[in-house]
């Protein structure tokens, strides 16, 4: 029988082509994966003092069941059952089992395909309250769901954090860094913490989280650890722009530690501040005023605008102008870069982005997170977020920047040879 070629296959119901979900279900494959491995483990420790008359362990791991799928609310995912051997039973009935509280040994679906325990866990439950929370999916009186099994899921994410502020930055350069330091809203201790954030972008145009840690955001100190800290790992060359609030400490350990980096005051930001220093029934046209500022095609132009908001508006709302024009100059300041990239250098947005989910989920349990589980909490929510971080337009224009090729009005400056020749 011959083979045809114009046979298509239909379409599976199941079939899912969403980058997104596949990428949310190989996180909760590798994180289930790893919760049954702490399971398992935290079993053998607790049997630890069953041992043979040799001295030897009764029980020991016996490798892995087969392959099978769950069927998740994120679709199939993947995982084997460990297995245990008792080397000391006697018969069937003396023989003690392991029996996974998260994965029972027919399961082949979640009882509740909403639930699970990566996301339950990085919405801040806490390990006391987990029995009742996973209750849709493992059942109420489920076995073998201890504390220790979802606190080593806390303990393995931060040996990946700290593996990843150590990891080597020799190699790294970044064209644009984004600076922000963000609170918060979950009450972890009297005050909230302050997620001193880092993101960069590659030559390549693709965005990454370069640094992460806790400080406070308007503290010079803060920021110069971060910074040193980079510097110590290998990060040496200075990016060309870096874009923030102007509020932040980040500004002066900037200039110390990469003194040839330019500023760019984030937009999103100063027209938050200018407008909270008027009425509400002026923030509407005054807001339309920034626009046409930021939003100018030619510098001259946004200039021009700047000089129309401050004479339409410095007798009544000199608070307001004075905040605007302090920053002038660095407001100003990607109209020296591709016009292309305008739109990612206005503003801190990748770090806004990402941050509205954790503010999200950190409201939702406020009080419920400890200091160090917050902070891990937002490490895992960004790195799974970056796997999704789109990169830079026009990307070819990045190598110019590097090399210092020179921008008016977000158009590359051409050389005039024939000049130069004569």
């Amino acid at each position: 029988m011959t083979e045809t070629t114009n046979v298509l296959a239909f379409r599976q119901p199941s079939a899912v082509d969403d980058p997104l979900t596949d990428i949310v279900r190989a996180g909760a494959r590798d994180l289930l994966a790893r919760a049954i491995e702490i399971e398992v483990g935290a079993f053998l420790a607790s049997t630890a003092n069953l041992t043979l008359p040799d001295g030897r362990a009764r029980l020991v791991r016996h490798g892995h069941g087969p392959v099978r799928e769950i069927a998740t609310g994120i679709g199939p995912v993947e995982v084997a059952r460990p297995k245990v051997r008792d080397r000391g039973a006697s018969g069937p009935g003396d023989r003690l089992r392991f029996s996974s509280a998260i994965l029972p040994l027919w399961a082949r679906q979640t009882k509740s395909l909403d639930a699970l325990i990566p996301v339950l866990y990085l919405r801040g439950i806490s390990t006391g309250d987990f029995q009742e929370a996973l209750s849709a999916l493992l059942g109420k009186d489920a076995p073998n769901l201890s504390p220790s099994v979802i606190a080593g899921l806390k303990a393995d994410w931060q040996v990946e954090y700290e593996r990843w502020q150590r990891r080597d930055l020799s190699a790294r350069r970044y064209v644009y860094i984004w600076a922000d330091g963000v609170y918060l809203q979950a009450r972890m201790e009297d005050h909230s913490e302050c997620m001193l954030v880092l993101i960069g972008t590659t030559p390549e145009g693709k965005k990454e989280l370069i640094g992460f840690q806790v400080g406070v955001r308007e503290s010079a100190q803060s920021w110069r650890e971060l910074l040193i800290d980079l510097r110590q790992r290998g990060l040496r060359i200075a990016p060309q722009l870096a874009i923030g609030d102007g509020a932040l400490g980040f500004w002066k350990a900037l200039d110390e530690a990469f003194p040839g980096t330019r500023h760019q005051r984030c937009w999103c930001h100063k027209v938050s501040n200018v407008l909270d220093k008027v009425a509400k029934s002026v923030q509407g046209p005054m807001k339309n005023d920034l626009r046409n500022i930021y939003l100018a095609p030619h510098r001259a132009e946004a200039e021009t605008a700047i000089d129309v908001f401050v004479e339409k508006y410095h007798v009544k709302y000199g608070r307001a102008v004075e905040c605007l024009i302090k920053d002038r100059h660095a407001l100003l300041a990607f109209f020296d870069f591709p016009a292309e990239h305008w739109i990612h250098l206005r503003s801190s947005n990748p770090i806004e982005s990402v941050f509205a989910t954790v503010r999200h989920r950190t409201v939702r349990t406020k009080g419920s997170l400890s200091q160090q589980t917050a902070k891990l909490m937002v490490f895992k929510l960004i790195d799974a977020a970056s796997k999704t971080w789109r990169r830079l337009k026009s990307t070819n224009q990045l190598p110019k920047v590097i090399a210092g090729v020179k921008f008016i009005d977000g158009i590359e400056v051409i050389p005039n040879t024939e000049s130069h020749a004569a």
